[in-house]
């Protein structure tokens, strides 16, 4: 327990990064639409290609990638600034996540050369978006029990399954997929390999599902023998297990575990403000900035342990784990408080916006990994199991 504690040592951003955060918040108030709360709350799963190629104009949109490759060279402390205003803005930022935050990286650390020059500038052009196929029906978050299977030919391979809670697979050209390629469920890590699949490939179905919100951000995907071509798998056959775990260290340690209710809080005290009520609520106020501090650095650390190459595996499932119960416990403080008087604020535009993340909250201890799956890694990190 001593060792993991000392990889949270404080570290701070550099001097360089904060300079380009001032780039970052003119960037914003000059291409952002003024848009209520309650659009802006959905920041995470906002979907605007539009806003994405306008953010790939300033190179920001693959920024930590090598130059060669369309990338902006940047390191990965740039990117957390990027991101942390993005999502306080309330800025659309999902055409582009995924693939700039995972599958670029993934790209560029396993991937052939002939993979690197053909995808990674379209990604960093937001000219191409990508969506992750990990989850599977009666298999959850428990990714070594997928059973989608990749078969190989005498031209490539033939997939066969599906996946689901897919996000904007509707809207992406690509998915990279963890399947299998040898053995059966039973045999966990051993024989999963990753695949670029084309989307618009015959035999890929994509039916998008609804939620409570209203929306239609996860997809279930059906793959009926599609025909993929040799250079579709990426990296070697068999390593899917340990490319996809070190490809969740980028997708769960990140702001973007931090900041999801943030818009919803930003405007419940701009309201306190405006109605003269804040010194009532100080000390809920309090709480939520002191927690909120405590996990942005323990993020700022994880992300100077990526800058040194680094992949800690545990310490950003610790830091999605305890975020995504700040991130939860935001809608329900606040929606307490509200119940609790309701003459005390007379705002249609918070009311719609705690009814927004009230609804999707609940899926942020789903994504990236369900919490009693980040408890079992985060215990065997401690040496508990």
């Amino acid at each position: 327990m001593t060792a993991l504690l000392n990889h949270f040592r404080l570290a701070r951003l550099p001097a360089e990064a904060e300079t380009f955060r001032a780039k970052v918040k003119e960037f914003l108030q000059s291409n952002l639409p003024d848009t209520p709360p309650d659009i802006r709350a959905r920041s995470w799963m906002g979907f605007s290609a539009g806003f994405s190629r306008t953010l790939a104009r300033q190179g920001w949109v693959g920024m930590t990638l090598p130059s060669e490759y369309g990338g902006a060279n940047l390191d990965a402390f740039s990117r957390f600034v990027l991101v942390e205003e993005l999502l306080i803005a309330g800025a659309p930022v999902s055409a582009h996540w995924i693939a700039d935050r995972q599958s670029g990286p993934l790209i560029l650390k396993y991937g052939t050369e002939a993979q690197r020059r053909f995808y990674l500038p379209k990604i960093c052009a937001a000219e191409a978006f990508f969506c992750i196929g990990m989850s599977e029906p009666n298999s959850g978050s428990d990714l070594a029990s997928v059973g989608t299977r990749a078969t190989r030919t005498e031209r490539g391979w033939r997939l066969s399954g599906r996946k689901i809670w897919t996000t904007n697979a509707q809207h992406c050209q690509y998915m990279i997929a963890l399947v299998r390629t040898s053995g059966n469920p039973d045999d966990r890590q051993r024989g999963l390999s990753q695949f670029i699949v084309d989307l618009s490939l015959p035999g890929v179905i994509v039916r998008p599902i609804r939620d409570l919100a209203g929306d239609a951000h996860f997809s279930e995907v059906f793959f009926d023998d599609v025909e993929l071509a040799d250079d579709a798998l990426i990296g070697q056959e068999g390593s899917g297990w340990e490319q996809v775990t070190a490809e969740l260290a980028f997708e769960r340690s990140g702001p973007e575990r931090l900041y999801s209710s943030i818009v919803l809080l930003d405007h419940w005290i701009a309201c306190l403000r405006k109605g003269g009520n804040a010194m009532a609520h100080a000390a809920t106020i309090g709480r939520f900035a002191t927690h909120l501090t405590t996990l942005r650095n323990m993020s700022v650390t994880v992300t100077s342990q990526l800058v040194k190459g680094a992949s800690p595996v545990v310490e950003a499932a610790l830091v999605k784990d305890i975020g995504t119960e700040f991130e939860q416990a935001i809608p329900a403080v606040i929606e307490a408080a509200i119940s609790a008087d309701l003459h005390d604020i007379a705002d249609a535009d918070l009311y719609r916006t705690a009814a927004y993340v009230s609804q999707v909250a609940p899926t942020y201890s789903l994504r990236g990994g369900t919490r009693e799956i980040l408890r079992g890694m985060i215990a065997r990190g401690l040496g508990l199991r």
